[in-house]
């Protein structure tokens, strides 16, 4: 057998993680852990410095006391 070396492009590499369709389906997969939450949740996409970023929060009281208690952002990523 031969060896093959395999080399990355570490600009097209950092550009595809930066790109909008990597930070759709960041958003996708938040908007869907947001459905399953209901109420008092959201999520938010932006670009961090090497990547597009996605996260879910509670902004009402209740949701952070049930996010407290049960872990139920964690949950619904599952």
């Amino acid at each position: 057998m031969s060896k093959v070396k395999i080399e990355l492009d570490h600009n097209g590499i950092r550009a595809l993680l930066r790109s909008n369709e990597a930070g759709k389906l960041c958003r996708r997969y938040a908007d869907n852990a947001v459905s399953r939450l209901g109420e008092g949740y959201e999520a938010d996409t932006y670009v961090g410095s090497g990547r597009v970023n996605a996260s879910v929060m509670a902004v009402s009281f209740q949701a952070k006391r049930d996010n407290l208690k049960n872990n139920s952002i964690l949950k619904a990523l599952k």
